[in-house]
């Protein structure tokens, strides 16, 4: 029995406006709305600068996997949970005044597809923002539900998220300029694999290297991330 996977995108529209700033000489926001100024005075970002992005870079990333469970002729219903192997976040870092954490990964969403939109800015987008844009989006649930492979095998299930994140400089009409980092996810990944099956893409194989290799040791379970 070949590897299933499913996905459903987490891109979905949200009412309303996030405007947080970030008017640090050095801040970083993350995955919990935390702001933090590291140094120097506070200084206002320029409302009509220009975003260039490079080291676009997307990679799908294992957030849970169960333990395998061997299954006779006919198979079975699967049993064991899916444990937290890796928790993903929204993430943004600037070195100097910058616009808000929002209109950053608005600018990203926009350059990697994941955001539809002819707005120069999350402001002028007519009050609607993406989930995508939200710093405090929260990672994935892994309570899948339980399935019931039909054949037999050793069978896990695996969960992930697609992560894309990429350097970007903000440079005002003045040439003032701000360099910083984003990263966020934009897939919600789940599937069930057969250990004695070969995996047929780089997160299953990392769920596949993760459940089987560890079943064929004996290692203990790795605890939640």
């Amino acid at each position: 029995m070949r590897g299933t996977v499913g996905r459903a995108c987490a891109a979905g529209l949200v009412i309303g406006v996030l405007v947080a700033g970030m008017a640090a000489c050095t801040a970083e926001t993350d995955g919990d709305g935390t702001h933090r100024e590291t140094s120097g005075a506070v200084a206002k970002a320029c409302a009509d600068g220009v975003f260039t992005w490079s080291h676009v870079t997307t990679r799908d990333r294992l957030t849970g996997i169960s333990d395998p469970e061997r299954l006779g002729a006919g198979g079975g219903a699967l049993r064991n949970p899916v444990r937290r192997v890796y928790t993903p976040s929204p993430s943004v870092r600037a070195e100097g005044p910058a616009p808000s954490a929002a209109e950053i990964l608005f600018s990203l969403g926009k350059k990697t597809g994941e955001i539809d939109s002819d707005a120069p800015t999350l402001a002028q987008a007519g009050g609607d923002t993406w989930a995508f844009t939200d710093v405090r989006q929260p990672a994935p649930r892994l309570d899948q539900d339980r399935v019931t492979p039909h054949a037999a095998g050793e069978f896990y299930q695996y969960a992930g998220v697609r992560e894309v994140s990429a350097d970007f400089r903000y440079t005002c009409p003045d040439g003032r300029t701000v360099s910083g980092h984003a990263r966020n996810w934009t897939v919600d990944l789940a599937g069930l694999a057969d250990c004695d099956e070969r995996p047929d893409s780089p997160l299953a194989r990392e769920a596949a290297r993760q459940a089987c290799e560890r079943a064929m040791s004996g290692a203990p379970s790795p605890s939640g991330a």
